[in-house]
Formats: structure tokens, sequence, C-alpha cells
């Protein structure tokens, strides 16, 4: 028989049970849906970050405190670091240590919430240098002013707030001047951010920026810093930064063994590296759990073809009584579960890319979290083929069996 009759009659025998080969792929088409939608959130999710990263440029790095993290269990140890004091920040300032670096500032994390008359709002407050922050970012109060070095060395407590805060605790009434509470101290609100949106993992307008020395002091009650940024005058004494860095922190840590640091350095290309490893792992063992669904499917598919075959067993008699052969046999029931698993895959890749621009869209306008939309067309076209492979592979077994039936036999079934 020619490809094009074998084709003919397996379509035939697919749609003469159209429930039953819709259900069929469905295990697969979930399958791939899943992996579609992985990998592409996946890839927005990475290029946000990506992009968030380079937004800053590769003349700023980041100091934190402790080993460097080596798995997810670290970053918890990290976090809890105690050993960037203010003498490392003093010895990092001096020109005969660092000679490259133009802008330094320590940051503390401030949790809690803040208040004004009877309204409570839960921002991301920081104890950080507000001058040094609109340098970085270029974003500069559009009422009041940022404060500055002398604030931050007499430990005033002033604050500036993003658009959003001020909206929550002030609504239209204005802002500057007046007292906020945090845990239980007044700031002077001295300048209110705009709202920008994000920028590197901020969202600028939901900010409450105080000074990082008061907020050690009347709210945290530490004498370390949980990160220091440090911006040097060009992409290109980086390397030699990070060696200066190095050497004026261990010599005032006494660590002679590298291997020994109690910080470690972040820079532009190793944030990249990071996110792009942990992004990539997370997809590939999410992949693998989602293969399972794979395998359950073709599964699936070879039960329903054992079915098939059963119900189907005086007509593959009747064929074989009127010429046709095992491989004619073979080849129709094979091109069947091909053909199904196809439709699976083609169907899968189609509500993968649907359900993932839907995700997207959400994040996008109900949850101000700007993630794109990319088309994985490598996990697609792996997809597809993925789901033809699993076809053949769990169609063999049935399509063997009914091209071996003894067509005498078959044609007594009842």
């Amino acid at each position: 028989m020619s490809f094009k009759e074998i084709l003919k009659i397996a379509l035939k025998g697919l749609t003469a049970h159209k429930s039953r080969s819709a259900l069929t792929i469905l295990g697969i088409v979930i399958g791939i849906v899943s992996i579609i939608l992985i990998v592409s959130v996946g890839d927005g999710v990475e290029k946000l970050i990506t992009d968030e990263i380079t937004s800053l440029g590769a003349d700023v790095l980041w100091i934190e405190p402790g080993r460097e993290p080596q798995g997810p269990t670290d970053f918890a140890m990290t976090a809890l670091s105690n050993t960037l004091k203010d003498r490392d920040i003093e010895a990092l300032k001096r020109k005969s240590n660092v000679p490259f670096a133009v802008d330094i500032a320590p940051a503390v994390a401030v949790p809690g919430a803040v208040s004004y008359g009877g309204e409570t709002y839960r921002p991301f407050i920081t104890g950080f240098s507000a001058e040094f922050m609109g340098r970085v970012f270029n974003i500069y109060p559009e009422e009041g002013e940022y404060f500055d070095e002398v604030a931050i060395r007499n430990k005033e407590k002033v604050a500036v707030i993003g658009a959003k805060v001020k909206e929550e605790l002030f609504g239209n009434s204005g802002a500057v001047g007046k007292n906020i509470r945090i845990k239980s101290e007044n700031f002077r609100v001295v300048g209110v951010l705009p709202d920008k949106g994000q920028i590197f993992f901020f969202d600028i307008g939901d900010m409450v920026v105080i000074p990082y020395t008061t907020a050690q002091t009347y709210i945290l009650g530490i004498d370390y810093y949980n990160e220091v940024w440090l911006r040097v005058d060009s992409p290109a004494s980086v390397p030699a930064t990070i060696r200066d860095i190095e050497a004026t922190l261990r010599e005032m840590h006494n660590i002679t063994d590298p291997e020994k640091d109690d910080f470690y350095i972040l820079t532009q290309d190793s944030l990249l590296e990071q996110v792009s490893g942990i992004v990539g792992i997370l997809t590939v063992a999410l992949s693998f759990i989602v293969a399972i669904a794979l395998l359950v499917g073709g599964v699936g598919v070879m039960n329903i073809m054992f079915v098939s075959v059963t119900e189907r067993t005086r007509e593959i008699g009747l064929r074989k009584a009127i010429g046709a052969t095992k491989n004619d046999i073979l080849s129709q029931f094979l091109f069947e579960a091909v053909i199904l698993t196809a439709i699976g895959g083609i169907i899968g890749i189609f509500l993968g890319a649907v359900f993932s621009f839907g995700v997207a869209f959400v994040a996008d306008k109900f949850f101000n979290f700007e993630l794109s939309f990319v088309f994985p067309f490598g996990a697609a076209f792996l997809s597809f083929g993925m789901a033809a492979i699993i076809g053949l592979i769990f169609g063999i077994y049935p399509a063997r069996s009914a091209a071996r039936k003894d067509p005498i036999e078959a044609l007594r079934y009842e």
C-alpha cells in the first residue's frame, strides 16, 4: 500500500472515535503546554532581570558580607552576616586604597511599616544615601529634595518617600515637611520621588529612604551594613578596583587566605551569570518534572491504542484477508499514534503560547511587573519533536501486536 493510502486509513480510524482521540492526547497537550509556559516565563524573567542589571551600567559594584553563597541555603547565612562595618567603609573611601572609586554608599534593610495619622502602609524601607541613589538611578524628587551627607553624618531623622507612599498616607495633600512614623520614631519628609516603576528590582514609587546612620542607630540598633554600593570612574577600572577592594578588606579583617574571605564582590557580569545559571537550573528542573507528564501521556496513548487494536480485530483480519501485509497494518496503527501525539503537540504549543502571553499580560497590567512575552521557538520545536517521538515509541508495541494477528483468528473474533 502507498503512504497516501495508509495515511488516509489512519486518519479515518482516528476520526471514527473523536472523543476518545481527544482524551488520548490530553496528557500530551498538558505536558507541552507546561513546557512552553515554563520556558517562556523563564526566558521573560531572565530578560527582565538582565535588563534591570544592565540598566545600572557596568561601573557599579556591590560588596556583600559573608562567604559567597554556593547554594540556596547559603543566602540566608549571608543575609545574617555582620562583617562590613564603619571602619571598612572609611578604608574603602581612601583614595590610596581604592583609587578608581568615585562614589560609595553602604545600605541597610529596614523591615516594618510607616504611618501618618491613622494611615499605615508597608513599603520598601532602606537606610541608604539618597544622593547616591539619585546619581546611580538618575532619579530626583518631584517635590522637595534629597537629604545630604550632613544629614547622614548627624543621623538626622529625615526621609524621602515614593509617590505611592505619599498617596497612601497623605492622599492629595502635601507630604514635604510632615512627620511620618517608622517603628517608634518620627521622620520628617524632605522629598517625594516620582512613580517611575521598577528600577533594578526597586519600585521607586514604593520606597522610603532614610539615612543609613539613622537606621542603624534609632531603628535597628546595629553597627554593620547589609550591603555596600561602589561606583568606579569607568567600566575599564572594574577589575583593578575589585583587586583593590579585596586587598583592603583582607587587610582590615586580617585575612591571609582568600578562601576564608568574609565578603564577596558582585559586578554586572557576575550578577548576569548568576541569574542565567539560576533561571537555567530552575527551567531544567521544572521541565524534567513536566517530562513525567509527557511520559504518562505516552502510556495513555499506548493503552488507548491497545483498546483500538482489540476493537478493530475483525477489521485487521479483513484487511489481511484481502492482501494487506504486516507492514501495512504496522504502519497504519503507528501512523495513528504519531498523528495523535503530533496533533497534541501542535495544540499544546498553541495553548502554551496563549497562556504564556496571558501570564505576561496579567503580570504587567495588574501587578506592575514588566514581564515580556518571549515565545521559545527552540522549546516549541523540541516539544513537537518529543510528541512525535512519544507517539512512535509508545505506538510501536500496539502496532506490532496488530500486525502479528492471524487473519483467520481475527475474522472469528467477536
